[in-house]
């Protein structure tokens, strides 16, 4: 009775760890952003993605685990000939993901090794068609033509390529020390241009700070004129209206007997110095007659003084 016991012990044993081992064989959990392709007798039968997945143990099989996540891989260094027979190293980086995991799989041995070959040829047959110096100008156009030609050619494998940089393009010593003496040059040039430039404008300012100084001055001296010539006219004014006044008020009083004795005064004075004056630069001497002398002078002024009042 005790052997027939642990036999049964062992064969239940045994039952529980294959049906262990059958469920851990039969589920299948799939991490995110990957797919299981299931193969049953050697065939492919279908492609589970994440979560829990059932399987039949023994039957099937995960054949291919393929990752949906975008990659990125890098292209090694090759040679390029551009269409001006220039010969280049170029490396780059390719960005793809896996859109369909059966054609990756079933379409092509090793898709990242397919996907990197597509891309050089490609990188290479793009370059041939451009100059040297496009190469550097329209990088972002070259890029986009190699992922439009490397995508049309990947569709079969269920490959989808999102983009492609070219880290580093690099021509010949040659060709370097060219483009440098180029670069020195057209440096030189600018630089040169520059300077005439400021020069001519330092001397359109100095010629123009000149008019302008000119115009200034011309404008200043020509006020200063204008007052000048006002004051003076002014003055005249003054002067001419002081001498009016003046003789005026002499008038006023000539009309008095006290001025009429003034005038008579200041006529004989003078009457007296002038002959004093003649005396003294002449050798002859004049005898006053009765004509001449000061009172009939005097007297003939007056004269004239009392018709020009009686007239008034």
């Amino acid at each position: 009775m005790e052997s027939i016991f642990e036999h049964v012990l062992t064969f239940q044993f045994a039952l529980l760890v294959l049906i262990v081992v059958l469920l851990k064989s039969s589920i299948k959990f799939v991490p995110q952003n990957r797919a299981f392709l299931i193969e049953r007798f050697g065939k492919f039968n279908k492609s589970i993605e994440a979560g829990l997945n059932f399987i039949v143990p023994f039957i099937d099989k995960v054949a291919y685990d393929r990752s949906l996540k975008e990659q990125a891989v890098d292209v090694p260094s090759q040679s390029a000939i551009t269409r001006d027979n220039i010969s280049l190293t170029v490396d780059g980086v390719l960005y793809f993901r896996v859109l369909d995991p059966y054609k990756a799989s079933y379409g092509v041995d090793n898709y990242i090794f397919a996907v990197i070959q597509l891309s050089q040829t490609t990188m290479r047959s793009e370059i041939g068609k451009m100059e040297l110096d496009k190469t550097f100008e329209e990088r972002d156009s070259l890029n986009s033509n190699i992922v439009s030609a490397i995508n049309d050619a990947a569709a079969p494998w269920g490959v989808q390529v999102l983009r492609y940089e070219i880290k580093d393009i690099v021509p010949p010593s040659s060709v370097m020390e060219a483009m440098e003496r180029q670069m020195k040059a057209e440096r030189e040039k600018r630089a040169q241009v520059l300077e005439s430039e400021g020069d001519r404008q330092a001397a359109i300012n100095v010629a123009e700070g000149q008019k302008q100084a000119q115009v200034l001055a011309a404008e200043g001296e020509k006020a200063e004129q204008i007052l000048r010539a006002e004051g003076e006219a002014l003055a005249i004014m003054q002067v001419a209206k002081a001498q009016a006044e003046a003789l005026e008020t002499v008038g006023n009083i000539a009309k008095t007997e006290q001025g009429q004795s003034a005038v008579q005064l200041d006529l004989a004075t003078k009457a007296i110095a002038a002959k004093q004056a003649i005396a003294k630069e002449s050798s002859v001497v004049l005898l006053p007659d009765s004509s001449t002398d000061a009172s009939n002078i005097v007297a003939q002024a007056m004269t004239i003084i009392n018709t020009l009042n009686s007239k008034k």
